[in-house]
């Protein structure tokens, strides 16, 4: 047969739309997508058989039932959401891939009320009169955390660069060597600072920086000393830098705004809990730093967001930058915002509210305690899996905290006759998604960022999963 002949047997888009599995989908897909996806599923068919050696003409035949079930599966796979609820077993707390800080189920309700409806996020109330988004915000972020004015945008990033663009445009800003991050996604401190139109002058060098090198730098066209927290990674051995009270205090001598870019925004003293010291920003503004700027979405466990917060005077400034506007963000990140602040309001207890907070600082007992019962579950279902409880070590990730090893439980999950790695594809294409992590011919999961309430999910998945590859 040659190809000709082979490709007038394809079927016709009408043909497939009059068999009973494309009807079907049809009550629930609208038509113009099923026919897309017919043309497509034709198409790929077509290239194929004119690619087709002259041994494969002999054999080759169309099997409707395959072209139907693509089109099926294209279809369904084009309406369902892209973005959608993970499992994390990988242990990291604050996975950049998976969406980092999660939000408190304490608050989910609020959140949704105000989405979900016409909200007040430009108007005051009392008056009548138009409002300001942030007025939602602000006078909690000056309560919690000692400052003068606040203001919110986007993310870090954002809050940096808006920072600069206000204070030091066209001027200079000194920053010490060791200190030049560069924040995720490729994107680095020196970038931003040169898309706010801030001159980037750099002293000391990478592990050491001296009060001397910022004395020396300063001249009449600088605008800013800027102190950026290493909160991604830290260099250690022979090493020195400028404390924050000796750069407020030169600040004040040469009289020069000190800007700090905090990063990771954690607004308690997780050292109680036995966690590496992480400067919170309370600290910043009681040493007197003008303005520091910080993320919502890591250890403060909100939105994404970038928090700016400091002297009033410099706040005023940035709220008339036309930047502002540029980088502000929606109600959803702002009630969210609020909602999670409100939470700090009590202190004692915040840290079992933040999901963030509470996975960080969970305790060794309640770890192996949950791990038990994970353990037992998937044991009562594991035909043909190898299933055991080890010790391991959960990361904080998200940027901070780099140095923290956080001891913990991990289940790991092996099999004689079934791969790692189609069993690790098959969890993470389940309908929802478990991301594990891999480590030698063993699956791994972290019960520290598992949900009890996700254990369901898990059995079933491992046991569908593992049933479909024996298959």
């Amino acid at each position: 047969m040659n190809k000709n002949k082979i490709l007038s047997t394809l079927p016709s888009i009408d043909e497939l739309l009059c068999r009973d599995s494309i009807r079907e989908l049809l009550v629930k897909t609208p038509r113009n997508l099923v026919v897309r996806e017919i043309r497509n599923a034709i198409s790929d068919l077509r290239n194929r058989i004119l690619e087709i050696s002259e041994e494969e003409k002999g054999n080759y035949h169309i099997d409707i039932d395959k072209i139907t079930n693509k089109v099926i599966a294209r279809s369904t796979k084009f309406t369902n959401m892209n973005l959608k609820k993970v499992i994390n077993a990988t242990g990291v707390v604050l996975h950049t891939n998976l969406g980092r800080a999660l939000i408190s189920n304490e608050i989910k309700e609020k959140i949704w009320d105000v989405a979900a409806s016409y909200s007040t996020l430009e108007m005051d109330i009392s008056t009548g009169k138009r409002g300001s988004r942030y007025d939602h915000v602000v006078e909690l972020l000056k309560f919690i955390t000692g400052a003068e004015d606040a203001l919110v945008v986007n993310n870090n990033a954002a809050a940096v660069l808006l920072t600069l663009g206000t204070i030091a445009k066209d001027r200079e800003v000194i920053v010490s060597r060791g200190e030049l991050v560069e924040i995720g996604g490729s994107f680095r401190i020196p970038d931003v600072m040169e898309q706010s139109n801030a001159k980037l002058v750099e002293i000391g060098s990478t592990n050491k920086t001296h009060l001397k090198d910022y004395v020396n730098a300063v001249n009449d066209n600088t605008a800013a000393l800027l102190k950026v927290h290493t909160s991604n990674y830290k260099i250690v051995g022979f090493t020195d830098e400028v404390s924050l009270k000796e750069l407020v205090k030169l600040g004040r001598e040469v009289n020069k705004p000190v800007i700090e870019d905090l990063g990771s925004g954690v607004l308690i003293d997780l050292r109680k809990y036995g966690i590496t010291y992480e400067p919170t920003v309370q600290e910043s503004v009681q040493a007197g730093v003008d303005v520091i700027t910080f993320s919502g979405d890591k250890l403060l466990g909100a939105s994404q967001a970038g928090i700016i917060v400091g002297k009033k005077y410099y706040i005023d400034k940035m709220k008339k930058n036309p930047l502002t506007r540029a980088l502000r963000v929606d109600k959803l990140t702002m009630v969210a915002l609020e909602a999670t602040l409100r939470l700090y309001l009590n202190m004692d207890d915040v840290v079992s509210k933040i999901p963030t907070l509470r996975m960080i600082t969970e305790s060794t007992k309640s770890i192996t305690r949950r791990s038990e019962v994970l353990f037992g579950r998937i044991k009562q279902i594991s035909g043909g899996l190898t299933i055991n409880i080890t010790d391991d070590f959960s990361q904080v990730g998200g940027g901070s905290l780099p140095l923290e090893k956080l001891t913990t439980k991990v289940i790991t999950i092996s099999s004689s006759n079934i791969s790692t790695t189609k069993l690790e594809e098959g969890l993470r294409n389940y309908e929802t998604p478990i991301i594990t992590r891999i480590q030698g011919n063993k699956i791994i999961m972290d019960v520290r960022t598992i949900d009890e309430k996700e254990y369901e999910v898990i059995c079933e998945a491992l046991d569908s999963v593992a049933y479909n590859i024996r298959r």
